[in-house]
């Protein structure tokens, strides 16, 4: 039978593995996602910008 006390090295390594993904998970919701997100509304409204630069603004042409 295995020994389930807390020093067991199968105990230790699965609550190392655990610590891991919860700071794993802390790093991508809190850090790379957001920049991601930023990053991608940052880019989409300069493509934005530059098209309006090049093709006028939206809206009934001049006359």
């Amino acid at each position: 039978m295995p020994d389930s006390s807390p020093n067991h090295p199968l105990a230790v390594e699965a609550r190392s593995r655990r610590r891991n993904e919860f700071l794993a998970f802390l790093v991508l919701a809190f850090g790379i996602w957001p920049l991601v997100a930023v990053g991608a509304l940052g880019g989409y409204g300069f493509l934005v910008w530059m098209f309006q630069i090049v093709f006028g603004p939206p809206g009934p042409p001049a006359h």
